[in-house]
């Protein structure tokens, strides 16, 4: 798919390595540190447990915690209980296509055993292509391949990294975001819309992604404007407005009418199994084959903002509570970074910004080499996605989620850590005229660099600038961490 440079061939042997040391580390501290008894959903097992599904669930259990066990419960019993719609379709359809791989294990294994390798292989697979997706959609917006490198290294250690890994949604996500990304960049609309209604069928923050089909027409309109019949120009982009919006919404539009068709359309009951009812009524959960739920009568039935408020209380400014503080500073170095870009970008680009990155001033016309790297003009729209995300994340969510929700959406998120380490890193600035080779022979005694440069700055931690230090502690730290918290139970982002 990619031309395999040393640099991808880097981005991809150090993705693999990481994904391998997650799973590792995962079944570690699973095995070795006892699970929190947490209020989580917990659907009762109706398959008997066989010593090659308890093997499994040793092996992979770390992967099935919080949220991961409604992807895995959707996948194996399909929309049961209301507030399973909170989960898009994408994810749960994407693990039985792994399991019919598995289906001739199924005399050893059962189903909910296959989920969980499919967890595990699908999303190492997704993690692994993402990386490279990454560092491909870097290359083209950022015109710097060494700081589309480092961004691409440092996604191999995200933030967010055990959610990438678990039964969650984000990997999917990211490989499907980035790719339409690099689609859009290549020129190529009509795949780069496809990949964007795909993404938005596995999480609902992909409709924020319809800005990017849009700026990239009204783009193309303004550099057209003045060649071309202007009513020409301005019906076809209307046309391809509409098309963009019709596109990315038709899955949300979809998954919310199977939501009405179940709940609010007589007839439209499945058997569900005894255990699975009585699940329901010890925990309150409402099925199809109850009342009918109030959302039916309104006057656009959305079963997602419903869930969002009752079961969630996702809301404007709702979890602003003083007992939340530990979770908006669990949040609060992706909020700064991403909130540092921003001001970052604005303050060097003010007229890019202005005029909404569809003109460029006199001035950058002049230029004998224009910006590179973050500050290039192509990273603007790139930026305001981001810093939309921010906002609506930090005011609306449960704000814990901003490291996952930015860290599978957005590359500013990498691409901005990757700038500063490399204007502000003398290690990684004496290998620009290097490349792949140790220092010269000035460098400090004892210093090496390997190939991979993220690696390079671990090994010489003690002579980092201090900002490297932040960074790469930040990142290094969540990683370990959300291993360990998550896999046990334990609350983290």
């Amino acid at each position: 798919m990619w031309p395999l440079d040393p640099s991808r061939k880097e981005v991809l042997r150090f993705a693999i390595s990481c994904r391998v040391l997650t799973l590792m580390l995962q079944a570690l501290f699973n095995a070795v540190i006892p699970d929190h008894h947490a209020e989580a959903f917990s659907p009762p097992r109706l398959a008997p447990s066989g010593s090659m599904d308890q093997f499994v669930e040793c092996l992979l259990g770390g992967l099935s915690r919080w949220d991961a066990e409604h992807f895995l419960f959707i996948a194996e019993h399909g929309y049961l209980y209301e507030h399973n719609f909170a989960f898009f379709p994408g994810f749960p359809l994407a693990l039985l296509v792994g399991t019919e791989l598995l289906r001739p294990l199924r005399g050893l294994l059962s189903l909910r055993s296959c989920l969980l390798i499919s967890v595990a292989s699908l999303n190492s697979l997704f993690f692994v292509l993402a990386a490279v997706a990454l560092h491909d959609l870097g290359c083209m917006v950022l015109h710097c391949p060494r700081q589309a490198f480092y961004a691409a290294l440092l996604f191999c250690l995200s933030p967010a990294n055990v959610f990438l890994a678990a039964g969650y949604s984000e990997a999917l996500f990211a490989l499907l975001t980035f790719s339409a990304m690099g689609q859009l960049e290549r020129g190529r609309g009509w795949t780069s819309g496809l990949l964007f209604a795909l993404a938005t069928g596995v999480r609902s923050n992909g409709l924020v992604n319809i800005g990017f089909l849009m700026h990239s027409q009204c783009r193309g309109f303004f550099s057209s404007l003045m060649v071309m019949n202007p009513l020409r120009q301005i019906f076809k982009l209307m046309a391809s407005l509409f098309l963009s919006v019709l596109t990315l919404g038709l899955p949300f539009a979809l998954f919310q009418y199977y939501a009405y068709s179940q709940f609010c359309l007589p007839g439209s009951a499945h058997p569900i199994p005894e255990p699975l009812v009585q699940l329901a009524v010890d925990k309150g959960y409402r099925i199809t084959e109850g009342n009918e739920p109030s959302w039916c009568s309104w006057d656009l039935p959305l079963i997602y903002n419903y869930i969002q408020d009752v079961y969630w209380n996702v809301g404007f400014l709702r979890y602003y509570e003083f007992r939340q503080v530990p979770n908006f500073l669990l949040a609060a170095p992706v909020a700064i970074l991403v909130a540092w870009a921003t001001w970052t970008y604005v303050t060097a680009h003010p007229w890019l910004c202005l005029t909404l990155g569809l003109r460029r001033s006199k001035d950058n016309k002049t230029l004998e080499k224009p910006n590179t790297g973050f500050l290039s003009p192509q990273v603007f729209v790139y930026l305001v996605h981001a810093a939309v995300l921010l906002l609506f994340g930090g005011l609306c969510m449960h704000v814990q989620v901003l490291t996952r929700f930015l860290g599978s959406s957005t590359p500013i998120v990498y691409w901005f850590p990757a700038h500063l380490l490399q204007d502000q890193e003398p290690l990684l600035r004496s290998l620009e005229t290097v490349p792949w080779k140790p220092l010269a022979g000035d460098s400090p005694a004892g210093q090496k660099v390997p190939r991979n440069s993220i690696v390079g700055l671990l090994y010489n931690w003690k002579t980092c600038s201090t900002i490297t230090r932040y960074i790469l502690g930040y990142f290094l730290a969540y990683w370990l961490l959300g291993l360990i918290l998550h896999c046990n139970f334990l609350p983290w982002t």
